[in-house]
């Protein structure tokens, strides 16, 4: 059952959300050809731990993998979608890189994403980064008291295939706060009318993924890292927000332009 945070709670979630935005504001400026991603990830780690926080990601555990989420920070490049490991690899001119991270804060996790180039890219694939941005947006602009996740995944949807690309359905958005993932789960694609309904209060982490080429994808052997299977690259932007009776208040400010 989806939970409803107190005031008090949101105002944690808030500041949380604060830092967790100031972080990937920070990392993403350190994104740039010859740059390791573990070297990403020990910038993050430390930035966490100098906020007074925890990072939500590492020593996490899911039912796919036999071993624990191993950082702090998911680095997912070009066709990995999300999830991806940080390690050797040192990032080239015209790669993209996904940058995942959730933190927990005075007992509450906040969870956010952006996807930036690094150097200089393909037009087509700036046009995927752009178009999975205004998905995040829009599907934001739909949630409110009372609209349903199919509201929201419809929005999302519509855009993304409108660009002619491609949307991920094995992955979604989902509750956040209590946990790094509680119910409900929101898709990126839906019926308007259909799925769960929001209700004030409820803490959501919303992240379109989107794809240059058909957007079916598969789990690596790692147990974590979902890649596109026809070698296209991915985009992946998240928020967490907060139902409010007329909206949503977007709790992890990220300059997205970086």
């Amino acid at each position: 059952m989806p939970q409803i945070k107190t005031p008090e709670e949101i105002a944690i979630l808030k500041e949380g959300g604060k830092i967790l935005g100031s972080i990937l504001n920070e990392v993403a400026l350190g994104v740039a050809p010859g740059i390791k991603t573990k070297e990403l990830n020990e910038y993050a780690e430390r930035l966490i731990l100098k906020n007074g926080a925890e990072p939500s990601f590492k020593g996490y555990k899911n039912s796919k993998s036999g071993s624990p989420y191993p950082a702090s920070l998911c680095t997912s490049v070009n066709d990995e979608v999300v999830h991806g490991i940080p390690g050797e690899y040192a990032l080239k001119e015209g790669d993209i890189l996904g940058l995942d991270l959730g933190i927990k804060f005075k007992g509450l996790h906040t969870d956010a994403a952006l996807t930036v180039p690094v150097g200089n890219i393909e037009r087509k694939t700036l046009k995927l980064l752009e178009a999975t941005k205004r998905a995040l947006f829009l599907g934001t602009d739909a949630v409110k008291d009372g609209a349903y996740t199919g509201d929201v995944g419809f929005c999302i949807q519509s855009y993304v295939e409108s660009m002619g690309f491609g949307v991920v359905k094995e992955l979604v958005g989902h509750g956040v706060g209590y946990r790094v993932h509680e119910e409900p789960e929101v898709p990126n694609w839906g019926r308007p009318g259909r799925g769960e309904i929001f209700k004030k209060g409820m803490v959501i982490a919303l992240e379109p993924m989107a794809i240059l080429g058909s957007g079916e994808v598969e789990l690596k052997k790692d147990g974590w890292t979902w890649k596109t299977k026809d070698g296209s690259p991915a985009a992946h932007f998240e928020h967490t927000l907060v139902v409010t009776k007329n909206g949503r208040e977007i709790l992890t400010p990220i300059n997205f332009n970086v």
